[in-house]
């Protein structure tokens, strides 16, 4: 696996399309015809491909032992502790 930090260079073309490495492609297991998701953050596009790999991961991560915390509710807490570390982060900011 590469590093979270390594960068290629790409190149839009008229259509807005680019291809990605193939270093790239085999690390994440792209295939012709593979969907992504994409989505706009505050640091640029961030690109997700949805491959059979992705999805079974998800899968592993979605299943729950008897006992456990649904889904929902780890969600809702994962959501919660994010709103407090960016409320934390703004008040430091501003001296609030």
């Amino acid at each position: 696996m590469s590093t979270p930090f390594a960068s290629d260079t790409v190149w839009f073309t008229t259509k807005g399309q680019v291809v990605i490495p193939r270093r790239l492609r085999k690390e994440f297991h792209i295939e012709e015809g593979t969907r992504a998701v994409v989505t706009a953050t505050p640091e640029g596009i961030l690109l997700k491909p949805v491959t059979r790999h992705s999805i079974n991961r998800l899968r592993g991560i979605l299943k729950r032992k008897p006992g456990d915390k649904s889904f929902a509710q780890e969600w809702a807490e994962h959501k919660r502790e994010e709103l407090e570390l960016e409320e934390h982060k703004y008040a430091r900011s501003t001296g609030a």
